[in-house]
């Protein structure tokens, strides 16, 4: 047991030797104070999880970017409005309305008509047939494409046939009315009747996940000799049957309310929800540029999110008129064009070990511990060696002084007195309070009384 005893590093000492001081007091609830809050604030990093983020190379193929958004146009007609998506594979997707929905503002942004996208029911009363009759009974409608046919058996059946049939051949669509399916659809008197409405447009795209861009545009797109233009002339209020009318301003101030590419994980931030542009000049290209970065984000149960997060950068360029009507060298609209990383961010969601909690809790205990001794330390022995130190001060103080005694042994003899009676008086007495008699010797010249008064 003895030497068991001799292998204790931590020897006890007995309390009669304890001092204890304020200082020590205040220093221990300070530190007390200090490790509850370090331990707390432990414990909630134990408890809740903490995301690990790395970064690796993306080695996805043949998936799909999925683009959700939401814009709203406050000047800019919905059956004026057309959205395109173009990716670097050739793969176009002009004027998309799958799983696209507009909604009709007046001029205070109130919504007036939600409706999925698209110009209209169209009416099949008694259409024109291709051959040039009326249909008649039993009669299989076939509408003619007005010279767009791509085969004998092509039929333009609507207004939008016809107007796609236009695109494909690279013609602008001048002149709606005189187009027998617009006119039974109302095309032109649709557009009339949406003058000064404004536009908010969302949904969803499913793209290949390649360098593309997705872009709203007034009028309709098309492609001529490589180029992608997009053919306006049949919205414009004033060059309706009129040749050679001049371009009029299309407003393409817009409030990007939302726009994702993914879904939804906890932290992410898209960096475009809320922005708002307003358009100064008559006729522009605004133009967002996207550089995507592919994530995962894993959460503790293991459930995985396959999502992306986004930086941009904004420019906008001015478009000139171009020699025809309806033609614009630069392509106006507002286009976000998209770019994709090659390294893939993942986020997991993980508890730390209780290993590591009790590690961090006794390094905590313990640090604390110790810095409150080392500082109650300081301030014990520092405190001590200053008052030594003025003792020191007081008594070389004291000893510099001269030797008083404290009693003194006189006589005194007078004149008017036949004996000599010698007296004790103590220092800071006076002399007069021991012999009375000496009161009255005080002023005479024979008298040896003196006075003497503690220094």
């Amino acid at each position: 047991m003895n030497k068991l005893k001799n292998l204790d590093v931590y020897p006890k000492i007995n309390e009669d030797f304890y001092s204890r001081t304020l200082s020590g007091g205040v220093i221990t609830i300070v530190s007390t104070i200090v490790m509850s809050l370090l331990f707390f604030s432990e414990l909630r990093l134990y408890v809740h999880p903490v995301i690990e983020t790395k970064l690796v190379v993306d080695t996805s193929r043949g998936e799909t970017l999925r683009i959700n958004f939401d814009v709203t146009f406050p000047a800019v007609a919905c059956s004026v409005l057309s959205l395109d998506a173009i990716d670097i594979s050739g793969e176009q997707h002009l004027d998309v309305k799958h799983d696209i929905v507009k909604k009709r503002l007046d001029a205070h942004g109130n919504v007036i008509e939600v409706r999925p996208d698209g110009i209209g029911t169209p009416k099949i009363e008694k259409p024109l047939q291709r051959h040039g009759g009326r249909l008649e009974h039993n009669e299989t409608y076939c509408g003619s494409c007005y010279g767009a046919e791509e085969s004998d058996d092509h039929c333009c059946n609507s207004c939008e046939d016809v107007h796609d049939a236009y695109r494909s051949k690279g013609w602008a669509f001048s002149n709606p009315n005189m187009i027998d399916q617009c006119k039974r659809e109302g095309f032109l008197q649709k557009i009339k009747d949406e003058e000064g409405e404004g536009c908010n447009i969302y949904g969803s795209l499913e793209v290949n996940k390649v360098a593309g861009n997705f872009h709203f545009v007034p009028g309709k797109s098309f492609d001529e000799s490589t180029i992608h233009l997009n053919d306006s002339q049949a919205f414009q209020k004033d060059s309706f049957n009129v040749k050679h009318s001049p371009i009029v301003f299309i407003c393409l101030s817009h409030k990007i309310n939302r726009l994702a590419f993914g879904d939804f994980f906890p932290g992410v931030v898209n960096p475009l929800d809320g922005v708002q542009w307003m358009q100064k000049q008559q006729i522009g290209m605004y133009q967002y540029f996207i550089k995507v970065v592919p994530t995962v984000y894993s959460d503790v149960s293991g459930h995985t999110i396959q999502s992306n997060q986004f930086s941009v950068t904004e420019h906008y360029k001015g478009a000139e008129k171009g020699a025809d009507i309806g033609f614009i060298d630069t392509t106006t609209g507002v286009f976000f064009i998209y770019d994709l990383s090659p390294i893939k961010v993942t986020f997991t969601e993980q508890h730390a070990s209780f290993l590591h909690f009790l590690t961090n809790v006794c390094a905590i205990v313990g640090g604390v511990f110790t810095v409150a001794g080392i500082i109650d330390s300081c301030i014990y022995h520092g405190h001590k060696a200053m008052k030594k130190k003025m003792e020191l001060v007081a008594q070389a103080t004291r000893d510099s002084l001269p030797t008083v005694p404290s009693e003194f042994t006189f006589t005194h003899a007078s004149s008017g007195l036949d004996q000599q009676t010698p007296r004790t008086i103590r220092v800071g007495e006076e002399l007069a309070a021991v012999c009375r008699c000496c009161k009255a010797l005080q002023h005479s010249p024979h008298s040896k009384v003196a006075r003497f008064r503690k220094v």
